[in-house]
């Protein structure tokens, strides 16, 4: 074997888990080959956040642990060890001037997602990490020892070596499900895949009409066989197929039966104000326009678009005059601008979805060291793991803090050898 193929950490995925752990290992001495099939590392990170990349939130650890979904207990370790006020020092260092916006969003003051994937390889290639573009076909195992991986060129050796593939959303960035198969090779249980923070379809044809519409200040609640599971205060989106934008990719993250549970939302169109307030507000704009049709009744509550599909909702004829609205046609109004119904039927496929819950069981998982504790020197980081939270740079930060912990860990065993 020609030395020059030999390492002490390989890292294998060159999105943000896979290079911050290809970093955490260089900085603490040791060897670091970064596999990467990709053209261009970080291909995923480069078009999160529309293109902006929302790097982190600018958090606690303990208030990021809140917002973890699946397994936040895990990371309190990675999450110590390793928190938003690291991540932001660590860009901030290495030339990427960030920003704190709405909802503690932390983004690269440039807009560019490109400036955080950049300034990540610039400094991958200051600390001489070997950056090699080939596919990990399979784990080396010799002897029931782990001693590197086999490539679709060629082996690389190296006793110790992190698995940071990520899940299996947006495949064409690479995420392809390699990681699960890898770790399945050595014995780890890959919990259920699915999508989350994703976009949801729905019955009927209110969404289709309503296609490119979107709300803003409105509060959405879902509801899972009846029961309320989420309610938040923002915007989304009406598409062909159903709903998105970021109240939905939120809601979306809680329903996690799909095919065996139910699910509902409601749109309450004006969280501004309570029933009674409502229909004061509608009592008055109904007497400026007692003599008008009631489709043209609506103007000042509601967006134009909305106007007629909602209308229909009521049952009212649009045509029927102001005035003649009786108190149980009002009270329809009102349910309906309070609690706008839309039936869902089930995600859009996981390759739509921003991130991918399930992966690696962290029973399997030292949360200390991000080291399988089935295979010695094997460790995971990032979205191959079971674990996800929601969108705001919650996921971003999953990847940095377990990505960090699985490199240095790896780094510092490698030296004890």
């Amino acid at each position: 074997m020609d030395r020059a193929m030999m390492y002490d950490v390989i890292v294998i995925g060159g999105g943000p888990a896979g290079m911050m752990a290809a970093i955490a290992a260089a900085e603490n001495g040791a060897r670091v080959c970064l596999l990467e099939p990709n053209e261009r590392l970080g291909k995923k990170l480069n078009i999160t956040g529309k293109g902006r990349c929302n790097v982190t939130n600018n958090c606690s650890a303990a208030e990021l642990q809140g917002k973890v979904l699946c397994n936040g207990k895990f990371l309190y370790s990675a999450f110590s060890r390793y928190d938003p006020s690291d991540v932001m020092r660590f860009f901030e260092d290495h030339g990427v001037p960030l920003k704190t916006e709405r909802g503690n969003r932390v983004f690269p003051v440039s807009d560019r997602s490109f400036d955080i994937s950049a300034a990540l390889e610039k400094y991958l290639r200051a600390l001489s990490v070997d950056l090699v573009r080939d596919r990990a076909e399979a784990l080396l195992i010799e002897d029931g020892a782990l001693r590197g991986v086999v490539c679709t060129h060629g082996r690389r050796e190296a006793p110790r070596v992190i698995v940071a593939t990520g899940g299996v959303s947006y495949p064409l960035t690479g995420s392809t499900g390699d990681g699960y198969r890898l770790a399945q090779s050595v014995g780890h249980t890959v919990t259920e895949v699915r999508g989350s923070l994703v976009p949801l379809c729905a019955a009927g044809e209110l969404c289709p009409r309503l296609q490119g519409l979107s709300l803003r200040n409105v509060t959405l609640r879902a509801y899972e066989d009846g029961k309320k599971i989420y309610e938040e205060l923002g915007e989304m989106l009406f598409t062909h197929f159903g709903v998105s934008g970021p109240l939905v990719l939120s809601a979306s993250a809680h329903m996690r039966h799909f095919g065996k549970k139910h699910y509902r939302l409601e749109i309450d169109l004006k969280p501004a104000l309570d029933s009674a307030a409502l229909d004061k507000r509608l009592l008055s704009d109904f007497r400026q326009r007692s003599n008008s049709d009631f489709v043209n009744a609506l103007d000042d509550l509601l967006p134009r678009k909305l106007i007629e599909p909602f209308v229909d909702l009521t049952g009212i004829s649009p045509r029927q005059k102001v005035h003649e609205i009786t108190r149980e046609q009002r009270e329809q109004i009102l349910k309906l601008l309070k609690a706008l119904p839309v039936e869902i039927t089930g995600p859009r496929p996981v390759a739509e979805a921003i991130v991918t819950a399930g992966g690696v069981a962290v029973g399997e998982v030292n949360p200390s060291t991000m080291e399988s504790r089935l295979m010695p020197g094997l460790y995971f980081a990032g979205e191959v793991l079971d674990v996800d939270a929601y969108t705001g740079g919650f996921n971003l930060q999953i990847a940095w803090s377990t990505g960090h912990l699985a490199g240095e860990s790896a780094a510092q065993a490698a030296w004890s050898d």
